[in-house]
């Protein structure tokens, strides 16, 4: 059986700056899959990487995220939101950058998405990412910090609600070996959903009952994948790319500087690792 190697990217914010960093490295060195998948953050990065777009991930998380209209107050005063969504996609991503996803038609992606309706986490291929990229919209939609998005009669939040890190998707869909690149230290300590959130998730969603009891239970999730990550590298199904220092950026804030050093790290990060990548991504047959 030939191998199939699949990309796996989580979210994070701003901590996605790692990531740009990592994929800019990839499209670099011509380095090609035959899957991907991507939560958030990462599944905007993910579709830029794979129509060989290195410009629009990097003015994203090293220059965008941290525009003080995009988060906080002013966010608040424009669109009611804690997190400007519409600004980031209609204005940053689309106005700025003109990403343009028609080039995916042609390559096995996925994102993820929270189906409101359906209480879970989905996937959509590439048919399904519109031009307006309302679908990445809806997988970016943290919990409470953003508008609920509508797209074909669904109503859409973060994909990491249930799916933080979706190597299991990839899983399912027939890899065989997985890079995973993660936005935390191998030390990051999720914490269970504060009882706040909690509160204002029933309040916000209570026609939707199922989000909110699995963000009640989404640092136990968070765990089993991290803990299947490492099994797979273990057996070396997978290889995983993680931040190897500490640069202080939260899910929402970080400065320029602060991104451009992550943003070098994510490329500096896998450089290290060149020749652990390359025998990684050698096909052999099965029997």
């Amino acid at each position: 059986m030939t191998e199939r190697i699949g990309l796996v990217l989580e979210g994070g914010g701003v901590r996605g700056a790692y990531t740009a960093g990592a994929l800019a490295w990839l499209n670099d060195n011509g380095i090609k899959f035959d899957y991907h998948v991507g939560i958030s953050s990462g599944a905007v990065y993910l579709c830029c990487y794979a129509v060989g777009d290195k410009h629009t991930p990097y003015n994203m998380s090293v220059f965008y995220a941290n525009d003080s209209n995009t988060v906080g107050l002013k966010a608040l005063m424009q669109e009611k939101h804690y997190v400007a969504y519409r600004k980031i996609f209609t204005d940053d991503l689309l106005g700025r950058e003109h990403m343009d996803v028609s080039g995916l038609k042609d390559v096995d992606i996925e994102v993820g998405a929270y189906v409101l309706e359906h209480g879970q986490t989905e996937f959509f291929g590439p048919e399904d990412i519109d031009p307006e990229l309302t679908l990445l919209r809806g997988t970016c939609a943290l919990p409470v910090a953003a508008e609920i998005v509508e797209y074909k009669g669904m109503h859409l939040l973060d994909g990491g609600i249930t799916k933080m890190i979706p190597i299991e998707r990839a899983l399912e869909k027939g890899c065989t070996k997985c890079m995973v690149i993660t936005t935390k230290p191998a030390d990051f300590v999720r914490k269970p959903a504060s009882p706040i959130v909690s509160v204002m998730m029933k309040m916000l969603y209570g026609k939707y009952p199922q989000v909110e009891k699995d963000y009640q239970v989404r640092h136990i999730n968070y765990y089993k994948q991290v803990e299947l990550i490492k099994n797979l590298v273990e057996e070396k199904k997978a290889i995983q790319i993680a931040p190897t220092e500490t640069i202080e950026v939260s899910r929402f804030k970080g400065t320029v500087d602060k991104c451009q050093q992550l943003y070098n790290l994510g490329y500096k990060d896998m450089e290290q690792r060149r020749e652990e990548i390359l025998a990684f991504m050698s096909k052999g047959e099965e029997e």
